[in-house]
């Protein structure tokens, strides 16, 4: 009996397996389906907010610089308008050569203010005098009347306007302050500056930053195909209001199609259907500038957020699936023999040991690849910290090496000092203080002279900062020549240098660049010590993208078989109490740390030769475009 129920229990479950098993993954692939379509809309949303965070984080920076701008530039006309040549020439606008010298003194008020242009209008708002009148496009003689920061001055206000030049083509923010004179308005002074240098910088970043005025054109932008592009439709008005001042080129004042949707905090979800280019998605973050009256928005692409949304949909569809072909292998299992559904839940029982034993394995190689990625960025640290205490032992070993030479420079003007301080005395009993007066001022000299060389030795004796920037090569070696001027002094040695025509900008920082030079000098002066007449000879020269700094000795030169230790750490042809043998060592790493070479080689004849070569750097303080 009991193999007849046996026998009729197997077919049984064969027949049921199938739909067991059918249902099992038909109902997973609608879980999978379910879970996706339910999820996705809030895990994108949950990214598009974290990118919003971002967004608002890049717009709190961006509406700072502007503001800034703003600020420094706001009290400028103001101040140039309280020039008593400026109410003269108002008074003689035909006085040419009045022209010339208020045209030549906007000029250089421009430069030194970093502004495009600065000049004045007389009250019809004809321009009498400006800092581009040596220019083809200059403003002299053109009418401004147009403009709203003029009219805006002439009430007696401060004048604001951003606007496209209609004589320069470059757009650009106007402050205007009037020029008064007897407590009346006799003309209005306008300076002008650019916001390219702000665009340059938006395209740095991973975010698109657009600036618009209260008509929804954008003005500002580091992308150059939405400039004056309208985020609205414009008004008959609106219109009518940019033609008359002129503001942009109405003929490229084109919309800019855009679907708005709040995401929640502030922040919203812009779709931006530009013709010519692919529908695209944004979060944005907007704030005013009410002074300004400028809307400034920054837009985060939604093309991460979504495909973060996939990957984490796709990992969760994933895994249901993974879950329901466990279940389906379950249940198909289930429904087979006792013997093989027993060996079969054994050999899943040491497949699962073997995956956790495996699992624990990689846990515990991450972990160890953490600590040991823990510990080389700890080595790190240190070898820079230890390496920036070698810098600063080595620049107090020099002064303590210049120490004998350093006491005869300021003992010399004390003594002096006091020679002077007693003779003036004598000099007041014997009621002769026209003599005194000189003995105080030679004092006074003496007094100068030693603060000075006190100012360069607490200067090179600082710790160094480890920015690296552009830095002027001449005023590095200056620094250096006088910290090491006593002990030349008292070495007797002759220095020839002869300073660059133009200044040479290299990367690097000055104190640590000075520390390098003082080290090459003062290993010129070691290997010259037993010379008759040392020379050392500094030359500066300028290749290409490279700015290579030569400093030559008449000593012996490098022993034969140095050169290839000469950089490393404790290498030393001194005697005892010479030195340790790490000034050239560290030297060489500070250099490689800028980027550059430090090499040295035997001149032909005599001497020794060590060249430092860094890669030059612009000059910031060129011509502004």
């Amino acid at each position: 009996m009991a193999d007849a129920s046996h026998s009729s229990a197997r077919p049984r479950l064969a027949a049921r397996r199938p739909i067991r098993s059918g249902t099992a993954l038909a109902l997973a692939l609608c879980l999978a389906g379910i879970v996706a379509l339910v999820s996705f809309p809030r895990i994108e949303r949950f990214f598009q907010r974290d990118a919003a965070e971002q967004a608002a984080a890049t717009l709190s920076l961006t509406v700072e610089g502007l503001t800034g701008a703003l600020n420094r530039y706001a009290p400028l006309p103001a101040l140039v308008a309280e020039r008593p040549e400026l109410a003269q020439l108002l008074r003689e606008p035909t006085n040419a050569a009045l022209i010339d010298q208020v045209n030549e003194s906007l000029r250089q008020t421009a430069y030194s203010l970093s502004a495009s242009d600065v000049y004045l209008l007389d009250i019809s708002g004809h321009t009498l005098a400006a800092s581009n009148y040596r220019k083809t496009l200059s403003f002299v003689g053109r009418s401004f009347a147009y403009r709203p920061y003029f009219t805006q001055a002439l009430d007696g206000g401060l004048g604001r306007f951003f606007a496209l030049g209609t004589t320069s083509g470059e757009r650009g923010y106007f402050y205007a302050a009037p020029v008064e004179e007897d407590q009346r308005i006799t003309g209005v002074v306008a300076v002008k500056f650019t916001v390219d240098s702000f665009e340059e910088t938006w395209r740095a970043g991973p975010a698109t930053v657009l600036v618009s005025d209260l008509r929804g054109v954008v003005f500002m932008s580091d992308r150059e195909d939405w400039h004056f592009r309208a985020l609205r439709p414009l008004t008959p008005q609106a219109r009518a209001g940019i033609e008359a001042a002129r503001q942009y080129p109405l003929s490229e004042v084109t919309p800019l199609p855009t679907e708005r949707s709040a995401l929640g905090g502030g922040a919203e979800l812009w779709t931006i259907e530009d013709p010519g280019t692919p529908s695209a998605g944004y979060v944005a973050q907007t704030t005013r500038i009410a002074e300004a009256g400028w809307d400034v928005t920054v837009l985060v692409s939604t093309g991460p957020a979504r495909q973060q949304a996939l990957q984490m949909v796709a990992i969760g569809t994933l895994l249901t699936l993974l879950l329901a072909l466990a279940v389906t292998i379950y249940l198909q299992r289930r429904a087979q023999q006792l013997a093989l559904m027993a060996a079969q839940t054994a050999a899943r029982a040491e497949l699962e040991a073997r995956v956790i034993q495996r699992t624990t394995d990689l846990n515990e190689a991450n972990a160890q690849l953490q600590q040991e990625v823990v510990e080389r960025r700890q080595a790190e640290q240190q070898l820079r910290k230890t390496q920036a205490e070698l810098v600063q032992a080595g620049k107090l070993a020099a002064l303590g090496q210049m120490s004998a030479a350093l006491s005869h420079e300021f003992n010399q003007p004390l003594a002096a000092v006091k020679s002077y301080a007693e003779n003036a005395a004598t000099f007041l009993e014997r009621d002769r203080p026209q003599e005194a007066r000189e003995n105080v001022g030679r004092i006074s000299a003496l007094t100068d002279r030693m603060a000075e060389i006190s100012k360069h030795l607490r200067n090179f004796a600082r710790r160094p900062q480890d920015a690296v920037d552009r830095v002027q090569l001449a005023p590095v070696i200056h620094d250096a020549l006088a910290v090491m001027q006593a002990r030349i002094k008292h070495a007797e040695a002759e220095i020839r240098y002869t300073p660059p025509a133009a200044p040479v900008w290299v990367r690097g920082g000055h104190v640590r660049l000075q520390q390098v030079v003082v080290n090459l000098l003062s290993n010129a002066l070691d290997a010259t010590a037993e010379t008759e007449a040392p020379v050392i000879t500094l030359e500066v020269t300028q290749s290409g993208e490279q700015a290579v700094l030569s400093v030559c000795d008449t000593g012996p030169g490098i022993a034969p078989g140095a050169e290839e230790t000469l950089f490393d750490p404790f290498f030393t042809t001194k005697g005892p109490g010479g030195g340790l043998g790490l000034g050239l060592s560290i030297s060489y790493n500070i250099v490689r740390d800028f980027g550059g070479t430090l090499s040295a080689h035997n001149r032909e004849g005599s001497g020794a030769e060590f060249r430092l070569t860094l890669a030059c750097c612009p000059d910031p303080e060129g011509p502004s475009t």
